[in-house]
Parts: structure tokens; sequence; C-alpha cells
């Protein structure tokens, strides 16, 4: 396959997807046409390194300077294709008209899905960024492919989204797929097209495999033989009490405690309370062994059995009150370093956790008001988020995918990183199976429209304010605000 070929193949996907051409070369086609495209593949192109072709908005000139993003291929060589560089590239003017969609997240988010485990895509954190460079890309492009070593060494600093796409290990018909993955997601950017070819560009775009990883199930359980104590932290309803309780099938003992603000030392490590039983002569007070003394007591005692303590809401209570000198033994790779210090939890001196017991707690991220977890607390466990995901139901319940769906978009797209945290969880849209549209209504209307407000009062997800005001008026017939 030569540049040509590939200029060739990449228009005709284009088509496909809903693009218009407006011109050819200097020559208006298509006065109407939603896209402007450019090509410089002649040979001094290729010898001088400024070899390409893209597609630009249609308001952009058709040659020079241009501004906003253009989805951009950058052969290596004009007759025989090895190697080339596909991109989404920022004009040398900056931003005009694609200021706000550079600014949003969910942008960023799209792009992202076609990332690879390969060493190959590169993209910045941030999109308006055109000053900064793409350090890793530029060493793989020196050491690997010299083909490219010119083109980036001069547009370096506006490639946001980049992959190297290597054709003699794909294979042509490989390496065309990959660019029309990447197509496919500047032409959804775009909106282009009518309903089916939006529905052919989802088609393309839904084929992108996800990064290989294990379930959370999985992946949780494999942290505690590794680490030993593990917070699960998401919001409300993504399933960490769930998970952990499911998790907890896998032990011979489980403990169970949920902490709240008036949670202390004593009712968690190890304290006294009345005797009431004593009479006028006896002992006034007794030990009151807390749930954590009670789950260190049977695993040592049991020391074949695998032994779990969950402690739901974590951050719900002030830990350096509650752990205390306790704190210190939550270390598990403190090795022999520990042996001369002893740490009392009630009558038993401990420098280490016993192996055989593992811990798991719980953390709502979504409420902001809850104490923060220090520094110190965070080394000592391993912390996996839980994040809103389709679930399969029981008998009986149906999840509604389509408005979890909705939801999901919508926060993918507005929500900052931190934000996202605040997403409603997969067990907001699981309803009886019976009446489930209704029930899924009132669900919005008294559990999801309040949540959405209190956010958006509290200064959170301002930006997507239009989007979930339409969204709840078409879904229930009510309006966010009056």
């Amino acid at each position: 396959m030569d540049a040509k070929q590939l200029y060739d193949i990449v228009l005709s996907m284009a088509r496909d997807f809903g693009m218009t051409q407006k011109n050819d070369g200097h020559d208006i086609i298509d006065e109407k046409g939603n896209t402007v495209v450019r090509k410089n593949l002649g040979k001094d192109a290729f010898s001088s390194g400024g070899a390409f072709f893209g597609l630009l908005r249609s308001d952009q000139d058709f040659s020079g300077p241009y501004s906003d993003f253009s989805f951009a291929v950058c052969p290596g060589s004009e007759t025989s294709m090895h190697v080339c560089l596909v991109s989404l590239c920022i004009g040398s003017n900056g931003f005009q008209s694609d200021y706000d969609c550079a600014s949003q997240p969910g942008v960023r988010r799209m792009f992202l899905k076609l990332q690879t485990q390969d060493g190959l895509t590169f993209f910045k954190t941030d999109f308006l960024d055109k000053e900064s460079t793409s350090s890793d890309l530029l060493k793989m492009v020196r050491s690997d492919y010299p083909d490219l070593s010119t083109v980036t060494e001069t547009y370096k600093t506006v490639f946001p989204a980049a992959r190297i796409v290597d054709f003699d290990s794909l294979g042509d018909d490989g390496a065309v797929a990959v660019i029309k993955q990447w197509l496919a997601m500047y032409a959804k950017m775009r909106d282009w097209g009518t309903k089916v070819q939006k529905k052919l560009v989802d088609d393309v775009v839904n084929l992108i495999p996800p990064l290989a990883g294990n379930d959370e199930e999985t992946e949780v359980r494999h942290l505690l033989d590794t680490r030993c104590y593990v917070v699960l932290q998401g919001a409300p309803g993504t399933g960490k009490t769930y998970t952990a309780l499911k998790i907890a099938k896998c032990y011979d003992k489980c403990f169970f405690t949920q902490f709240h603000a008036e949670t202390t030392y004593s009712d968690f490590v190890y304290g006294i309370e009345p005797n009431i039983d004593a009479g006028c002569n006896g002992p006034q007070f007794r030990p009151k062994p807390g749930v954590l003394y009670k789950a260190i007591k049977y695993a040592r005692d049991n020391s074949s059995e695998r032994v779990l303590l969950i402690i739901d809401e974590i951050n719900r209570a002030n830990l350096s009150n509650v752990l205390g000198p306790v704190f210190y033994l939550f270390e598990y790779q403190a090795g022999n370093r520990n042996e001369r210090v002893k740490i009392s939890v009630g009558d038993m001196p401990l420098s280490s956790m016993p192996a055989n017991l593992h811990v798991i707690a719980t953390m709502n991220t979504a409420d902001r008001s809850l104490a923060v977890v220090d520094f110190a607390l965070r080394r000592r466990f391993a912390w996996f988020t839980l994040h809103p995901h389709v679930i399969k139901t029981e008998s009986g319940k149906k999840f509604m995918e389509k408005t979890f769906n909705a939801i999901d978009a919508i926060f993918k797209m507005y929500a900052s990183d931190g934000e996202l945290s605040l997403q409603p969880g997969q067990s907001y849209f699981v309803v009886d199976k019976v009446n489930a549209e209704n029930n899924m209504r009132e669900r919005l209307v008294y559990e999801l429209m309040p949540l959405v407000k209190e956010y958006l009062e509290a200064g959170y997800l301002l930006k997507a304010k239009d989007a979930f005001s339409e969204f709840f008026r078409r879904e229930t017939g009510r309006l966010l605000y009056e």
C-alpha cells in the first residue's frame, strides 16, 4: 500500500461515517460540506518530512494555518507503507470554535478508549494544551520509527492524542482497522452523518476492546492475598458492601462492623463497660472486647483458618481516635522490624497482625462532609475504586440499562475526575421487573433528581446542569428547576 492508496481508503471510510467533503484542493465541490480536506503527499513533502493528509472543520481555509481540532494521518513513506502516525491534531492557530469541546473531560475520555498496551498510543492529560510535548512519543519515534522523526519533531506540541500504526506488524488490513477506529472516534466527536451513519460509527467504537483486566472481585481477592488490608471506595450504589460480603464467603470466619461519628477506640478495639451483674461488692467494670480484638483473637487461636474483618463506612469515624496505637499494626510488609515494638490490644501484646487476618474497609467517596483519611493510613491499605457499571440481575429484578447509560454518558462527558466519584452506582438502576418502567421513573423522581440537584447546589457538575435538566424532563416529565 502506498500513501495515495491509504488516503483514498481513509476518505472512503470518512464518507461512510457521514463526512461530506467541502473541497478538492482549492476548489469548492460542496458549499454545505461538513469537512475541509487537506493533503500534502508530494515527493517534496516526504523528503522534508511534512507529508500528511487531514480532515478539518468546514469553516477552515483550504491551505495555510488553521484552528481547532483535525484528524490527521502522517504516512512514513510515499511508495511502500511501513508506518504512519494517526492523530487528533490541534491547528497552529489554537482554538476558536473547538475550545468548549476540548475543555470537556468527556472528549479526552472518548479517545482514551483507543489506548493500547503496546506502548504505541500517546495522550496528553489536557487536550487544550498545545505547548507541551509527549516525550514518550518522541523517544519511541527516535528509537524505532525514524521515518516519522521529522514530522513528529515539527508538530510535536499539537498532538493531544496520537497512535503509531505499524503496518509491518499489523499487516495492511490490521493497520487500516486501527485507523478506522481513530476516524470513528473523530466522527463521533464531530457528530457527523445520518442516524444510520452514526450507528455505523457506534458499531466501530463499541468493537474497540477494553484494556485487559480482571473483574473487580478477582482483583480485590488478589489485593487481600498480597496486601492484606484493602479499602473499597466508590459512590453509593457501586456495590462496596455487596462485594465485601461476597468475598467473605471465601473465608472461614467473618467479622463485621460499621463505623459512625460516635465510634470510639473502646467500641472497635478494647475498653471497659459497667458490670451491672457484679453487685455491691464485685468489680464495677468489666472488659469490653471490640470487634478488632475478637477478630485478632480468633485468628490467633485458629491459625489454620482464613479470617476476614469488614469495616463498613470507615471514613465516618475519627480514625485517629478509633485506631489509636493499633494503627501501627496495619503494616503488611513489616517483616521482623516490628518485633521489638509491642502494642497492647486488650490483654494481647502484638507486634503485628496475625497473617491469616485480612481486612476490607468500605468508603463512600460521594460524601464530602466526612473525615479525610490521612496519608499514613493510605500507605497501609490498598485502595480499590468500584465504578458504576452494567450488571446482570437476579430473577424478578431488572437492570434499567438505557437509563443507566444516559446518566453515565452525562457524567463521562462533563464530570471532572473528582466529580466522577459522585456518579450514582448501578444499584440505583435495579428495580422490580413487574412495572419496571414506572418503578424506575419513581426512583428518578424521588431519589436521583434530589441527589443531582444537591450536587448542583453544592457547586459540583455545573457544566452538566443543562444536560441533567433535559434528561429528567424527558424521562419524568418534571423540571429539575421550576
